[in-house]
């Protein structure tokens, strides 16, 4: 006997979903051991960092979290011989863990960290301090000994200024320091410049870049980075035998793909040099590939399961940690050995089973724009039998940022709702990373509309291929992704409902009360103010509420300081005058991003009950 798409009966729970794939954020050599970072959702997001031979290393309560530009990242490292260096959560200060001792602090309290890398046993960090000036930070060096614990004369800083820094890089020699820079009226992938100073006299060396990535030594006098005059992130190579103001270096690589992404996070690692000359190096065109690169230019493709946000973690001879996601298998971390082509999974990475998550299928449609990137989720469960004269119902997923992009990754979360005979359409909408400079640049000064007129686009290219129900498409997303999903549902015409997660409502209160990081993102994404005010109450679905007429479902943190309630609220409160079918949860201790089990448990229920409540209208 049929069932209906969409209410499939599904071994996917919420809270299995919650469970299955703690987030990995970094992995490391550690003498014979590898260290990986993982969330523990079950203890509220706790970020613990665990060993190879079984152990926690960083154990309950401690938490590796960085907030530094708001969204962190490089909140650990460690040293051969077992002891850990991390940013602890909750007062952002670097601590050290010492094997078979307690944590204890080696920065003051009251600035934050990141991006913390530890070179010839030197400790660097990207340092802040909000409450002292909102937007002065510096690149600095931290006593390993505790000798700067309460006394912050004794870090030294190498390079300060009123804009953002990443990725510190000490040379081999110890001599000079590397590190990207921008300033606030920029995003990184905009423009940023690669700098290096020499540590004995400070003097400072720009590079001619356009938006530079990871600085690398290869030698005392020789650099490698990623950067994309050309409109896409290559990597380039430059000598420094007697360097000068203006000094450039020299592409290396030329594909259509690119190496490197958006700089939302501090510690992520696009390639890496061996000893022997070559790189191993990450390219993405959609989905993500992991090349090594001989000195001669030649490439060989690395048979890993990884093809989705892969990061190239760190190197140890012959052998390679690569951690990020796949289309055939569950997040994870890997050790590929260059020598044997032996690849071990070190964590995760399970294959997924594909009666119930098969590979997700590239897909282009026309815009009115140009070209729309998509990955399409059909609807899997060998167990269920769908009606023969039955479309299946779609929801379409909107990646947040806007600068961002998805992979076409397996995951327990898509399971959920495929697994239930909804397909999902996850969309690389125009402003997304991955497709090159000019497809990023698409969304400039038309937030609002172009990846609108894109999620449009492809959900109706999916109905006019005869794969998905026109009547039951739904779409999701999160944050910027939230803020389209409202837009979308404003349109009218195209969706039968809407989920937002956080999601922007109004531009001119985003403008007023965005962070630092971010202050001058939506100039570029609409315009500046007050001279394009008009643009900014125009697009805003709070101005358009009454046009929507569709079910929406508002999910927000309580503590979210990137968009807060008051956003969520004030549409709530719009569509309730208005008359239009609406639900609002708040989830209290919540940020930017659900990291509690309870709350990712109870939000997927509540999107699954939703849509299928939608959705049986249309049956």
């Amino acid at each position: 006997m049929s069932t209906p798409y969409g209410f499939w009966s599904s071994p996917f729970t919420a809270a299995s979903v919650a469970a299955s794939a703690p987030r990995i954020d970094g992995a490391a050599f550690v003498g014979d051991e590898i260290w990986w970072s993982e969330s523990v959702p079950a203890e509220g997001g706790r970020m613990t960092v665990r060993s190879s031979s079984g152990r926690e290393v960083l154990p309950a309560p401690w938490s590796a979290r960085s907030r530094v530009h708001e969204y962190g990242g490089g909140s650990w490292t460690a040293d051969a011989d077992g002891t850990l260096f991390f940013v602890d959560a909750r007062e952002q200060r670097v601590h050290r863990l010492s094997p078979d001792a307690q944590p204890m602090p080696l920065t003051p309290a009251g600035p934050a960290h990141g991006g913390l890398r530890l070179q010839q046993g030197r400790l660097f960090a990207v340092r802040e301090d909000l409450t002292v000036d909102p937007h002065l930070r510096a690149i600095v060096e931290i006593p390993v000994d505790g000798s700067a614990a309460e006394d912050s004369s004794a870090i030294d800083v190498i390079a300060s200024g009123p804009g953002f820094f990443a990725h510190p890089a000490l040379s081999p020699d110890g001599a000079r320091m590397a590190w990207v820079e921008w300033g606030g009226e920029r995003m990184p992938w905009d423009e940023a410049m690669l700098a290096l100073t020499r540590l004995d006299d400070h003097e400072l060396v720009s590079v001619r870049t356009r938006a530079a990535l990871q600085p690398e030594w290869v030698g005392d006098d020789e650099l490698l980075y990623a950067d994309d005059p050309d409109g896409r992130w290559q990597l380039h190579r430059l000598r420094l035998d007697a360097p000068s103001a203006g000094v450039e270096g020299v592409r290396i690589t030329s594909t259509d793909a690119d190496t490197g992404y958006g700089l939302w996070v501090l510690g992520n690692r696009w390639y890496q040099p061996l000893t022997d000359g070559r790189i191993v190096a990450v390219r993405t065109n959609g989905r993500d590939e992991v090349v090594v690169i001989s000195p001669d230019g030649s490439t060989q493709v690395l048979d890993v399961p990884c093809d989705g946000h892969v990061s190239v973690d760190a190197t140890s001879g012959s052998r390679v940690l690569l951690s990020g996601s796949g289309s055939t298998v569950a997040p994870g971390v890997w050790c590929a050995d260059l020598a044997t082509g032996e690849v071990a999974t070190v964590t995760g990475g399970s294959p997924v089973d594909a009666a119930w998550m098969p590979p997700s299928r590239q897909i282009v449609v026309d815009g009115a724009h140009g070209p729309v990137h998509a990955f399409a989720y059909e609807p899997a469960n060998p167990a269920a039998e769908p009606p023969s004269d039955e479309l299946p119902p779609y929801v379409v997923f909107v990646h947040g940022g806007p600068t961002a992009h998805v992979t076409g990754a397996a995951s327990a979360a898509i399971a959920f709702y495929t697994s239930r005979g909804i397909g999902v359409l996850d969309v690389n909408y125009g402003g997304s990373t991955g497709y090159g400079r000019a497809y990023r640049e698409r969304l400039l000064g038309q937030w609002g509309v172009v990846e609108v007129d894109d999620v449009i686009a492809a959900a109706r290219g999916l109905a006019d291929a005869g794969l998905a129900d026109p009547a039951r498409i739904a779409i999701r997303g999160s944050s910027a992704g939230g803020w389209t999903v409202l837009s979308a549902v404003v349109r009218g015409g195209t969706f039968a409902a809407g989920i937002s997660r956080y999601g922007v409502t109004d531009l001119r209160a985003l403008a007023e009360h965005s962070h630092d990081f971010e202050a001058h993102y939506i100039e570029g994404l609409v315009g500046p103010l007050p001279a394009s005010e008009s643009l900014y109450i125009e697009r805003s679905p709070l101005t358009n509420a009454d046009r929507i007429d569709v079910p929406v479902l508002l999910l927000q943190g309580a503590d979210d300081p990137v968009v807060p309630p008051a956003q969520s609220e004030a549409i709530r409160d719009a569509l309730a005058a208005h008359g239009v079918d609406h639900e609002y949860v708040c989830y209290p201790g919540e940020g930017h991003g659900f990291r509690r089990a309870e709350t990712i448990i109870d939000a997927l229920d509540r999107e699954i009950a939703f849509l299928q409540r939608v959705f049986a209208k249309g049956l």
